[in-house]
């Protein structure tokens, strides 16, 4: 259930992140709600995870899943597309969190 309920946290994470330019500086109040409602939600699964996972390893994991699905998100809903240095940096920051989960004995499995 952890990696499930972190999984949960980053797509909410994602969708709230998301929405925060909808919301043009929480001027529109559905973007806005839903901002608020997918950081809530992202928090509080966050701190289900924490219970099984190191803080730092599951930050890692969330905050790493976060910038390369809202970097995919934006390009896809705002247009915005990442040049080929953010692409690399992205690349890397997946190669650290795949490290993290493969090789680090502090994740439970």
């Amino acid at each position: 259930m952890t990696y499930l309920y972190l999984v949960i946290a980053i797509i909410c994470e994602v969708i709230g992140t998301s929405a925060i330019k909808a919301s043009e500086g929480f001027t529109k109040p559905i973007p806005s709600l839903i901002v608020i409602i997918g950081y809530c939600v992202s928090f509080y699964l966050l701190s289900l995870v924490l219970r099984q996972m190191p803080v730092g390893v599951a930050y890692a994991i969330w905050a790493g899943g976060g910038v390369v699905l809202v970097a995919l998100s934006s390009a896809v809903i705002y247009k915005q597309i990442p040049d080929t240095p953010a692409m690399l940096g992205m690349g890397l920051i997946i190669t650290g969190v795949v490290v993290i989960n493969v090789f680090s004995k502090t994740v439970s499995h």
